[in-house]
């Protein structure tokens, strides 16, 4: 019997890209995940909703920084303690994931299938990516291939996403190669190759994504998994963590092991990744729900 799923809400980014525009009523900048457009709930709450609808809520961890305790301690006030992963600093996105996953690791779960979320992604039919997301841990328990991501079926040509290109055999199938951040003259050619955007959303077993990254930084993961019962961000972690180069699990990790990946293919939900000033300014302009309202999720009121 499989136990039941983890998820993993990557919070810990300084969301550098967009800090002119997500700014407090007092102009001072907030990390694009925990700020509040007109006092809506912040965008880890959208995530954390994905993931308590995939995962029991003693699943589900959070990775945030050190320096963002003002945001992250009210954000995520009804998110047990221990389930809060605290990173002295940002080391990257694989940085984040090897930190919770050897977290839960240390929980005694290792075969059990695990789901990464972004924290900074807007849905317009949650719905549409629940359904994806679910087929994608089932394909992860089948284990061949043992992780499978989240393709977006594009809706536009915009450039700055990265991109999938899958073998050309249905809605789930091997991934081909990566291709990232093609400038837009290739996007173009990328969609009439029936490429996906790169959603950074995923499943797999736990010791599955354990072995991959490790296969890229060995050192660094037994070095997380010494520290495993170790004080968050004591003084051991803190060294550590000054050591760590940047590590992005797409571009040092994923891109490496098109082998172990598949891809479930997304349909058209309304997705965007937040993550840039044109999409965030083009989000604002087109708010999708009114001010007295949270984000259109039937869910996120038990979140």
């Amino acid at each position: 019997m499989i136990e039941a799923p983890w998820a993993v809400v990557l919070a810990g980014g300084d969301g550098e890209r967009v800090s002119a525009m997500t700014r407090d009523a007092d102009g001072a900048a907030v990390p694009k995940q925990f700020w509040s457009i007109d006092g809506r709930a912040p965008m880890v709450r959208w995530a954390l909703a994905r993931a308590r609808m995939v995962a029991p809520p003693a699943h589900v961890v959070v990775a945030v920084k050190e320096q963002h305790w003002v945001f992250w301690e009210s954000a995520l006030a009804d998110v047990p303690r221990q389930n809060i992963l605290v990173q002295p600093e940002n080391r990257g996105t694989a940085s984040g994931v090897l930190r919770a996953l050897v977290e839960i690791e240390s929980r005694g779960s290792t075969a059990t299938p695990v789901v990464l979320l972004p924290s900074d992604q807007y849905v317009e039919d949650e719905h549409v990516l629940h359904g994806a997301l679910l087929a994608a841990i089932r394909a992860a328990c089948l284990g061949d291939p043992p992780v499978a991501l989240l393709g977006i079926s594009p809706e536009g040509h915009e450039a700055g996403y990265g991109w999938i290109q899958p073998e050309p055999s249905g809605s789930f199938t091997r991934v081909r190669r990566f291709v990232e951040k093609p400038p837009a003259s290739r996007v173009c050619e990328l969609i009439r190759d029936g490429a996906l955007i790169n959603s950074f959303i995923l499943a797999a077993r736990v010791h599955v994504l354990l072995a991959l990254i490790g296969r890229v930084f060995p050192d660094v993961l037994r070095a997380f998994q010494r520290l495993a019962r170790e004080p968050q961000c004591g003084p051991a972690f803190r060294r550590l963590y000054e050591a760590l180069p940047s590590m992005d699990l797409s571009r040092d990790v994923l891109q490496r092991a098109t082998a172990y990946l598949s891809v479930v293919r997304v349909a058209p939900c309304g997705w965007s990744d937040l993550g840039t000033m044109e999409r965030l300014q083009r989000f604002l302009d087109h708010l999708p729900w009114r001010p007295e309202q949270q984000p259109p999720l039937p869910h996120l009121a038990a979140a």
